[in-house]
């Protein structure tokens, strides 16, 4: 097996979340090629150019890097994916490549990273039995937290791939239809109950042919890599909007994407059993496989942690959502993304969004600085990390999602 650490020429700590453990795909450009958008892999505090490094000691494999994406890679299957993470790693744990590489490998401080792939679909889980009870909890005080069918099947809702924003991107404000307190009827205006969502997303390399389920088995042939997502959530307008067809215009108004995609091949330490593993299932949904995650997720509202949601005690594993999803015989297309729903873990400190945290809005959140919280406010900023466990005691490192609250636009003013 190839080594886990770096060559010394690379001068990459052997902690680095970054290390060869980890090695994430993205699209870059630099200052002095800012439309030429090139595939990255991030190696410590550096970038190697991809599209440049497989043109030069991999050929063959050079064309799918070429547009800049990961769009052609994520479609060449698993096979190409295990190829290139090979190679990679032979590369930068031998000096004999150095030659070869110095030259590609950019500060990731002078790079400007862009969406990593076309994003085809969207779909979010619901996938924490933590958070669905707590929600129940909230919203039904006294009654049945969880829905009759929330063990039986992973609860979802299609979003708009349109929408998928690149960590870093201000997020405004969105207007809409909501009910104040006590009135019969919708007011209308900016949302005053901004909310996030902590979640895992899972990237869908190969598609399939409308009318083929993909079974839990083959969740690995299908999904590439994972990314973290926050799915930002106007909770006033989710409300009124909700009942009868669920979320809407309450969550198409952005969904925030970190930079870096991680392979699945670098989360094999991370793999633990999923709690559905130990429920009576319908066949489709029973996997012999283990595609839980042991992820520790860390969340900061300006700068002060909030949250450390932990994503090992999700009730539904990603192979499960992937069956689910295509049960019914739905494709799938190159670029799908399909997220976990917000991760929480059983104590307060480990719930992954404010209406968890603040219980509504009931309790507000005291930060350190002196404030506080029921709700995101104008110029907050949220930014989602975590990492995982890696081989020979590293860590897998996941990036972050980054995002600002900015000021309503008035659309009838527009």
């Amino acid at each position: 097996m190839a080594p886990t650490h770096a060559a010394e020429w690379l001068g990459v700590a052997p902690d680095h979340p970054f290390g060869l453990q980890t090695l994430p795909y993205g699209s870059f450009t630099t200052r002095d090629r800012p439309t030429e958008p090139r595939v990255g892999v991030a190696v410590g505090d550096r970038v190697l150019d991809l599209s440049a490094a497989t043109y030069r000691l991999l050929t063959g494999r050079a064309d799918l890097f070429r547009s800049g994406r990961l769009d052609a890679f994520l479609d060449a299957g698993d096979r190409a994916w295990a190829q290139i993470r090979s190679a990679l790693r032979r590369w930068l744990s031998s000096d004999h490549y150095r030659e070869a590489l110095s030259d590609l490998l950019v500060p990731a401080a002078d790079v400007t990273m862009h969406l990593p792939f076309t994003v085809a679909d969207y779909v979010d889980f619901y996938a924490s039995e933590h958070h669905a009870s707590n929600v129940g909890r909230i919203f039904r005080p006294g009654g049945e937290p969880l829905a009759a069918n929330w063990r039986h099947q992973p609860t979802g809702y299609h979003g708009r791939a349109g929408s998928v924003i690149l960590s870093g991107t201000p997020l405004h404000r969105p207007y809409g239809q909501f009910r104040p307190d006590g009135a019969a009827g919708p007011g209308f205006g900016p949302s005053a109950r901004l909310d996030f969502e902590a979640e895992l997303g899972f990237v869908v390399g190969v598609e399939t042919v409308l009318g083929e389920p993909v079974t839990v088995g083959r969740f690995d042939e299908h999904v590439f890599g994972v990314c973290l997502v926050n799915d930002w959530s106007a909770r006033d307008i989710q409300s009124w909007e909700s009942v009868p067809l669920g979320p809407f215009l309450g969550k198409s108004f952005g969904t925030t994407i970190s930079p870096w995609v991680v392979p699945l091949a670098a989360l094999e330490q991370a793999r633990v059993r999923p709690p559905s593993r130990d429920a009576d299932l319908l066949p489709y949904l029973s996997e012999l496989a283990d595609w839980g995650l042991d992820i520790e997720f860390q969340v900061s509202l300006n700068g002060h942690v909030i949250s450390r949601p932990p994503y090992a005690g999700m009730y539904w594993s990603p192979a499960q959502m992937l069956a689910h999803l295509t049960v019914n015989g739905a494709a799938l297309r190159t670029g799908d993304l399909y997220a976990s729903g917000t991760v929480s873990g059983p104590q307060p400190g480990q719930r992954g969004c404010l209406l968890e945290l603040t219980w509504g809005g009931t309790q507000p959140l005291a930060l350190p600085d002196g404030t506080t919280r029921t709700w995101l406010e104008d110029r907050d900023e949220l930014v989602i990390s975590a990492t995982a466990a890696g081989p020979d005691g590293t860590r897998v490192g996941l990036g972050e999602a980054r995002g600002m609250i900015m000021p309503a636009q008035d659309p009838t003013a527009i």
